[in-house]
């Protein structure tokens, strides 16, 4: 992964151009190409030798902030084939699941790419991601998406279009990351994948498929009791006096769960917290 993050900008660089408003425009530069907005065009050569944090004027006047876009940004502007997992999931992905240099990761439901982004750039170069996704399109854009941001091919990703469940060939897997709307269906796969010790992490959508996944995990005997939450996200307005929070925020996306795998044969500690009554239903409750 050899991609510049620093230095002048140099011809084939994606910048994101910030105008007086907040929006945003990502241009890759190209010699003597030119970025139009109706508020006048910039010619790339302008930009091309010029340091991060430069400000560009449009023939119209109209100044810009140039910044190589951050992953976080690239994340949610992509092009998408399916819903991009956001920034806020994926830096908590990255972190609660553990994903660390060198760590081998397989990671289910590509999607457009963007946790493949995060992942790819967590293992780093001694590491490795193979992910699954059953949709040869969304594969395709995925592939776009990640090697646009990344510059060309990655040697450490490998995209395999099929289903989890029947494609899996690997073991003695660090993590396994699974983004898709029945994640307990293969559940059984990534313990058989999983190294003793190692996190599975479930990104799922709705209540339903929180209780489905959870309720799995624990009755499958080979892992610990699930963690899940979620994660909201709310901006502040600092101005002068003016220090109150943002009218909107980023709310709900997604729950996530994540579980370890324990060693084989060992039984996991039954649970000490006695559930309310009902919470299984009428025929099961405690």
């Amino acid at each position: 992964m050899g991609f510049r993050r620093h230095g002048p900008f140099q011809p084939g660089d994606q910048v994101q151009l910030t105008d007086p408003k907040d929006k945003r425009h990502t241009v890759t530069l190209r010699e003597g190409a030119q970025f139009h907005t109706h508020k006048g065009s910039i010619p790339h050569d302008d930009l091309i030798g010029s340091p991060e944090g430069s400000v560009v004027r449009s023939s119209g006047g109209t100044p810009y902030l140039a910044f190589r876009h951050l992953l976080q940004d690239y994340t949610v502007s992509m092009p998408r084939g399916a819903a991009v997992v956001y920034p806020k999931d994926c830096g908590q992905i990255v972190a609660m699941a553990d994903v660390f240099p060198g760590a081998r990761v397989v990671e289910a439901g590509v999607g457009s790419g963007a946790l493949t982004c995060f992942l790819l750039r967590a293992v780093g170069e001694s590491g490795s991601l193979t992910s699954y996704e059953r949709r040869q399109d969304f594969a395709d854009i995925a592939r776009k998406n990640v090697e646009k941001f990344y510059g060309g091919p990655v040697e450490q990703w490998r995209l395999v279009v099929g289903d989890l469940v029947a494609s899996l060939d690997e073991t003695d897997v660090d993590r396994v990351i699974l983004d898709m709307l029945a994640p307990w269906e293969c559940v059984d796969a990534a313990a058989k994948a999983l190294t003793p010790g190692g996190v599975i992490c479930c990104y799922v959508a709705t209540t339903t498929q929180l209780s489905r996944t959870v309720e799995t995990l624990r009755d499958h005997g080979s892992f610990t009791e699930p963690h899940s939450w979620e994660t909201l996200v709310r901006d502040w307005h600092v101005e002068g006096l003016a220090v109150r929070p943002d009218h909107r925020m980023v709310g709900h996306t997604g729950f996530l769960i994540t579980s370890r795998r324990m060693a084989d044969g060992v039984t996991p500690p039954p649970k000490r917290r006695r559930p309310a009554k009902g919470a299984y239903g009428e025929e099961t409750a405690i």
